[in-house]
């Protein structure tokens, strides 16, 4: 059963219904991904209530929207914080500084990998390859902004202008 809290705003619905216009009338499911953003950005994570809402509007079984909410990793299943750190330690960005970048964070945040900080605004994440292995390392905040070259200095910068 939805909760009122799970559904959706006029305005969430609106962005999925321009999300869906771009595929064929009897494919609304093709659309679940970008729905599955939209409900995030509104939420702020998503319960399987609000999965199940999102399911729901585009006529798809709810296990069928949580497969691809629990496949990547872009999508939040538990709170996060206000600012979701993800940090790629693939091979490439473990190669070029992306662990010790990874460490410095947890150092200078006092969490690790899938917590969040004691008031709330950082959660950090461990992230696979982002696409920009040349500007190593790499975060990506709040699945977002990228963040390149990511040395202590420009980590510190970072969580300054988070807070």
């Amino acid at each position: 059963m939805t909760n009122q809290n799970d559904m959706l705003s006029p305005e969430a619905i609106k962005k999925i219904d321009r999300e869906v216009a771009k595929y064929p009338a009897d494919q609304k499911q093709s659309a679940v991904m970008a729905a599955l953003v939209i409900a995030q950005d509104e939420k702020g994570w998503l319960s399987k209530e609000t999965i199940a809402a999102v399911a729901g509007y585009l006529g798809m079984a709810p296990i069928a929207a949580y497969e691809v909410a629990s496949f990547y990793n872009m999508y939040d299943l538990q709170p996060v914080g206000k600012y979701k750190l993800t940090v790629c330690t693939n091979l490439p960005c473990a190669l070029s500084g992306g662990v010790h970048a990874a460490d410095y964070v947890k150092e200078k945040l006092g969490i690790d990998f899938n917590e969040t900080t004691a008031d709330g605004r950082f959660t950090l994440k461990e992230g696979e390859c982002m696409g920009a292995c040349g500007d190593a390392p790499v975060m990506l905040v709040n699945n977002k902004r990228m963040c390149s070259f990511m040395l202590p200095e420009q980590i510190d910068k970072l969580l300054a202008e988070c807070k």
